[in-house]
């Protein structure tokens, strides 16, 4: 995979958490992921399709989610609950936003579905293609995050 498809995925997850959180984050060795089963505990994933196709996932740890989500809501949340749910949705809505919107400045269009949220340990995430997936892990204060890019 072109690291001009990565980029903006990348730039996006750090302004995104950045600015909704107020959390800084780093990121670790990007991967070639193998197999299908979470690194976390509750994802984000959404689907892409435009001048190529493909998805994107967002997968936290509990303790990871739980942190960014009291920063977002100015509270303290302690387990994955439904406002966390949708939490993991918007922030994966948001950040597959901001990388297209990076994406077509590069001249790459795509539009994004709409996300689904799946969560539990070992939950399993299908791609929409069988391409290689590009896995970022994310380091944080308060546990880890990784996000999954996998494009035609």
């Amino acid at each position: 995979m072109k690291v001009e498809l990565i980029n903006p995925f990348l730039e996006a997850t750090v302004s995104v958490i950045k600015t909704m959180a107020f959390v800084d984050i780093q990121a670790g060795q990007p991967f070639i992921k193998k197999g299908t089963v979470s690194r976390g505990d509750i994802s984000g994933v959404v689907g892409m399709t435009g001048e190529t196709e493909g998805s994107m996932s967002l997968t936290f740890s509990q303790e990871c989610i739980c942190h960014i989500v009291s920063n977002m809501f100015g509270e303290r949340i302690s387990d994955i609950t439904e406002e966390v749910k949708d939490a993991v949705g918007e922030l994966t809505n948001m950040i597959s936003g901001d990388a297209r919107r990076r994406l077509e400045a590069n001249g790459i269009r795509l539009a994004g579905a709409i996300p689904s949220v799946i969560c539990g340990p070992g939950h399993e995430i299908r791609h929409v293609t069988k391409e290689p997936i590009i896995s970022i892990p994310f380091v944080t204060g308060k546990g880890d995050f990784t996000i999954e890019i996998c494009v035609k």
